[in-house]
C-alpha cells in the first residue's frame, strides 16, 4: 500500500512522527492524542493501521522502558 491509501488522520500522524524524534524522546500516546485532539484509542488504531498500510515507512520498538517510533513520510 501507499500513502494514498491512508486516512487523513493516519497521514497527519505519519508526518508528525517523521518530523519528530521519538527515538530520543519516548513516545506518548497521551501527548499525541492531545496534540491531535482525538481519543487515545484513535491514536492506537492509526498506529496499528500505519504498521500494516505503510510497514516499510514506520518502525515501532521498545527500548529502555519506553516505546520508540521512527517514521518516513516519503512515498
Amino acid at each position: 500500500m501507499a500513502a494514498s491509501d491512508l486516512t487523513e488522520f493516519e497521514l497527519r500522524l505519519l508526518k508528525w512522527i517523521s518530523q519528530s524524534d521519538f527515538e530520543e524522546v519516548a513516545w506518548s500516546t497521551k501527548r499525541a492524542a492531545e496534540a491531535f485532539k482525538v481519543d487515545e484509542k484513535e491514536v492506537y488504531e492509526a498506529l496499528a493501521a500505519l504498521t500494516g498500510k505503510v510497514k516499510d515507512n514506520i518502525h515501532i520498538y521498545y527500548e529502555d522502558g519506553a516505546i520508540r517510533i521512527v517514521a518516513d513520510d516519503t512515498d
